[in-house]
């Protein structure tokens, strides 16, 4: 039984590196529970169906309906995946469900939402989606210490 390749991307925002660390990555470094990151959904399937190649850190634009019903932990990250379209990279098949205090300008539970993240990153990580055929996904969604999903 062969096992699926994948190249993981983590819907989160933050730094890929800190100043003065010289450009390098700290790898394997998770967020600690407790110190400012509040997790909101994890794809915990996504280990055990991929082998997990490399991940980052990126950002989501979303609308403040969005991000109202993400706080209540209306999000499932069970279907989602990551395709590169235009030069963007975009999140899709994932599930917000609507906020109930939106009423009429609430969002589209299942829309397309565009994913942040530095150029030079996404270079990489599309060059290994065109050439190597490998499937990018979310592995987790969380809100950082200053509360930006």
């Amino acid at each position: 039984m062969s096992k699926k390749k994948s190249v993981t991307l983590p819907a989160a925002p933050g730094t890929a590196a800190k100043k003065g660390s010289g450009g390098k990555k700290s790898a394997g470094k998770k967020p600690v529970a407790g110190a400012g990151f509040k997790s909101i959904a994890e794809n915990r399937k996504a280990k055990f169906q991929y082998e997990l190649i490399d991940s980052v850190e990126c950002g989501m634009t979303l609308m403040g309906s969005e991000v109202k019903s993400m706080r209540e932990g209306k999000l499932s990250l069970d279907e989602a995946y990551i395709r590169v379209q235009k030069g963007e990279l975009w999140l899709i098949g994932s599930d917000i469900g609507h906020y109930h205090n939106a009423g009429m300008w609430n969002h589209d539970p299942r829309r397309p939402r565009k994913l942040l993240v530095h150029a030079r990153e996404f270079e990489s990580f599309a060059g290994m989606a065109r050439e190597r055929g490998l499937t990018l996904i979310p592995l987790r969604v969380y809100f950082n210490e200053r509360g930006i999903a």
